[in-house]
């Protein structure tokens, strides 16, 4: 086989690392961005918390470096010579005496405050706080702590005897039996909160039941609902139900409305507060004056970051140094990459800046209608394209923006993703969101009467009538997005 030789043309496209650092900001909330601040602070120390330098202010836009010469031992002496450091180097800062910078006239004016710290108990240690008032030897507590810490956190003990035996018997060289370990089950099946360590649903709540067995006959009525037509319960055949009791209309409505009120998951309404409330931080303020809208960007997504002075002396001092070794020039070479490394830095998080509020002052002008006045059926419909175009930046790049955002309205807080919706076109030919039709039939199930739910089939029929040409199949699906079930189980006596 000969050798030969071909000319080929190639087309490539590269990110730079800036541009994958911008990227990567993009897609971080504002709930994490102090932490990923923190972290850049950490690992560079020419970056600095606080108002920006003029000597060192940073360019608006990401520019290609003049390749700077980076640390290499096979550097020659030549090499080291050529290190220019005007551009870090500014002659203005001589103007400035040291002493004009301090202030020491005045103590200290912050303020130490304290920041109270919740205390709280948590789902296991009530637990646990309440198993040390049980009489149990050493080896029964060992048995017991093993089944607390097989609960799952909303309260369900999903672990089988003979799994939580063989635990035993492996990691803590504790022989036991099935018997023994369900006994002591049992016991803590008597804690509190009422339905701990059941193991099915229908266990949670009877357990809880049985802790009101002396509240009337309502009560032993659910139970023996439970036991007997739990299946029927669940899918709302309670014709069935009703004839195999022989209650009354009255009494049949009581006992459901005595088996609703439990509490499902009992584990999650004991500590673990932070896992119960999600607070959202929004990335955005909309403000309505008089008509006219105003986006605001949440102050932690513009943080004040500099250079480092003691850097900047550094430079300074080798630049007015007449002698320069070639360990001195090594450490420049180090300043210098860490001072574009925290330039690079600076200039992406004012490009975040600048990127999130192009993207969101163009979605607010998109959807005006909704701004001024929260009505959902004024949403158009709008895909990444249609604000891509708009902005001149890339698909994925209002992709990144509108992932992981919110925005604060005076109608509430909704996530960025909640404007982008699909079209759907009615008979008259006008183009109207999917979101309008949604909130249409969202608001058709409200109003249905619940003794004779709407059917796929008639809601279809209902929006067809208002002029969305839409088809059964496509009904069923929004309402599954919209987490709303069938008809027959919205059914309520």
């Amino acid at each position: 086989m000969s050798l030969s030789q071909r000319l080929q043309q190639k087309l490539l496209q590269k990110l730079s690392p800036q541009q994958i650092q911008l990227m990567k900001l993009l897609q971080v909330p504002t709930a994490h961005l102090e932490e990923r601040i923190k972290e850049e602070l950490e690992e560079n120390p020419a970056l600095e918390a606080g108002e920006a330098d003029d000597a060192f202010e940073t360019k608006d836009e990401f520019e290609s470096d003049k390749n700077e010469d980076e640390f290499d031992s096979e550097k020659s002496e030549d090499d080291f010579e050529s290190i220019d450091i005007s551009e870090y180097v500014s002659d203005s800062d001589d103007e400035v005496a040291d002493y004009k910078l301090r202030d020491d006239n005045y103590g200290d004016q912050e303020e130490t405050k304290t920041i109270p710290h919740k205390v709280e108990t948590s789902f296991y240690e009530t637990l646990k706080n309440q198993l040390l008032m049980l009489n149990l030897d050493e080896r029964q507590r060992k048995i017991a702590d093993q089944i607390i810490g097989s609960i799952d956190d909303d309260g369900y003990l999903r672990r089988e005897a003979s799994a939580i035996c063989d635990d035993l018997a492996f990691r803590q060289n504790v022989s036991s039996t099935e018997s023994e370990i369900e006994d002591i089950i049992r016991m803590i099946q008597e804690f509190d909160p009422p339905g701990v360590a059941a193991r099915d649903l229908k266990e949670c709540l009877l357990l809880q039941l049985r802790r009101k067995s002396g509240e009337g006959t309502t009560v032993h009525t659910a139970i023996d609902v439970l036991e007997n037509y739990f299946d029927e319960f669940t899918k709302k055949h309670y014709e069935k139900i009703q004839r195999g009791l022989n209650l009354t209309d009255e009494e049949i409505k009581e006992v459901i409305n005595q088996i609703i009120r439990l509490n499902p998951k009992p584990g999650g309404q004991v500590g673990d507060a932070d896992k119960l409330q999600s607070y959202v931080i929004p990335d955005f303020f909309v403000t309505n004056s008089n008509g006219k809208l105003e986006v605001i960007l949440n102050s932690r997504n513009a943080p004040d970051l500099r250079i480092s002075e003691g850097y900047r002396d550094m430079l300074k001092d080798y630049d007015r140094s007449a002698k320069k070794d070639r360990r001195q020039k090594e450490a420049v070479l180090f300043i210098k990459q860490k001072i574009d490394s925290a330039k690079w830095f600076i200039d992406a998080i004012k490009q975040r800046q600048h990127t999130l509020l192009s993207t969101m002052q163009t979605i607010v002008e998109y959807q005006k209608s909704f701004f001024l006045t929260g009505d959902e059926t004024e949403l158009r419909p709008m895909i990444l394209k249609d604000i891509a175009e708009k902005t001149g930046l890339d698909i994925s790049t209002v992709s990144r923006v509108a992932n992981s955002k919110f925005v604060q309205t005076e109608f509430g807080t909704y996530r960025l993703k909640f404007f982008f919706s699909e079209s759907l076109v009615t008979d008259s030919g006008e183009e109207v969101s999917t979101r309008e039709v949604k909130k249409i039939l969202s608001n058709l199930i409200e109003e249905e009467s619940k003794q004779r739910p709407l059917s796929d089939e008639k809601l279809t029929e209902l929006l067809q009538e208002k002029g969305y040409n839409i088809a059964r199949r496509t009904v069923a699906k929004y309402r599954e997005q919209l987490n709303i079930p069938v008809a027959r189980l919205r059914k309520e006596l």
